[in-house]
């Protein structure tokens, strides 16, 4: 079973797409981070796998379900900014992925479309996300976009469609998809093992961004944005020992998922006290957003060390006026 759960009207369309007449071979999935495009991507090509049934739920005990469960469908290929020996995040899908290059690892995506599909009558290649491609990457998958083969499906995953080359756009068919409505987030996160102040908070801070709540569950959300809060408009001499005790807590190993709610709240929770400000005090929360957001958005690509950056964001937090 695929899992999904809302985004009917994209299945309709997707599956509508391939019922009659000559399908489109590269759909664009938009739509803000967290909403399950990648889900639907990996729930669409398992459908197309399977050869299209009439239901888009292939059941798990199909041959395809089966071999793309185990990460073994001869027909599937995932490409994202992953190594392919550590599995650590790279800053961008490098072109190696795309075409054969000397420092490249495992069978670039050229290599892969240059036969023919080995289980069935398509294969499927999902790009999360296109986003991350830089020019000669995006370039190089370009050159497969224009040259399309009827027995190949691109899904490509896109937070923002903005960045990726016009010409790259133009070849795709989009898809744009929405945010859930709270119940339907409820019910994503009904598996996650929450005590109800906890996914009170996380539906609240989801805003329809299943996959941002599902980022955050099992941190301790409501504590940690109590402590948070405290922080706000506090004197350095009183901020400063609770951010180093916030920033020891997190260097703890065990506490990922801690330290990417505070790299989630605190922008957050800024951006929110900005809102609420005027003049002189405005313009200086708003500037410790930017602060912030820049410190956050790049803590984990660059590898930075928790604690430090645990640290400086707090103390972003309690330089933002009261």
């Amino acid at each position: 079973m695929t899992g999904l759960i809302g985004h009917d009207a994209q299945i309709a369309a997707f599956m509508a797409a391939f019922a009659g007449g000559r399908p489109h071979h590269a759909w664009l999935l938009v739509g803000q981070q967290g909403l399950g495009k990648a889900r639907f991507a990996r729930a669409a090509a398992t459908w197309l796998l399977a050869g299209a049934p009439p239901q888009f739920d292939v059941p798990e005990t199909s041959e395809a379900a089966r071999l793309m469960a185990a990460g073994s469908h001869l027909d599937y290929r995932l490409i994202e900014r992953t190594t392919g020996k550590t599995g650590k995040l790279r800053a961008e899908i490098v072109i190696g992925q795309i075409v054969r290059r000397p420092d490249s690892e495992g069978q670039p995506l050229r290599e892969f479309l240059s036969g023919t599909p080995m289980l069935g009558p398509r294969r499927v290649v999902v790009i999360d996300a296109a986003d991350d491609m830089n020019r000669n990457t995006a370039n190089a998958l370009l050159k497969s976009l224009e040259e399309p083969s009827e027995d190949t499906v691109f899904l490509l995953i896109s937070h923002s469609p903005g960045r990726l080359l016009p010409t790259i756009r133009s070849r795709c068919r989009t898809l744009r998809f929405s945010r859930l409505a709270d119940a339907e987030v409820r019910r994503v996160l009904a598996g996650a093992d929450l005590d109800g102040e906890d996914e009170d908070l996380l539906v609240d801070l989801a805003a329809g961004c299943p996959g941002r709540a599902l980022s955050l569950a099992g941190a301790g959300i409501t504590s940690l944005s109590r402590d948070l809060a405290a922080l706000v408009g506090q004197p350095v001499e009183r901020a400063n020992p609770a951010a180093l005790a916030l920033a020891k807590s997190l260097s703890a190993k065990g506490r990922e998922g801690r330290y990417a709610a505070l790299l989630d709240r605190v922008p957050a929770m800024i951006a929110t006290q900005a809102q609420q400000l005027h003049g002189a005090a405005r313009e200086k929360a708003i500037a410790e957003w930017e602060q912030a957001s820049r410190l956050a958005r790049e803590a984990m690509p660059l590898q930075l060390e928790p604690s430090q950056v645990a640290w400086r964001l707090a103390m972003h937090l309690a330089s933002v006026p009261n």
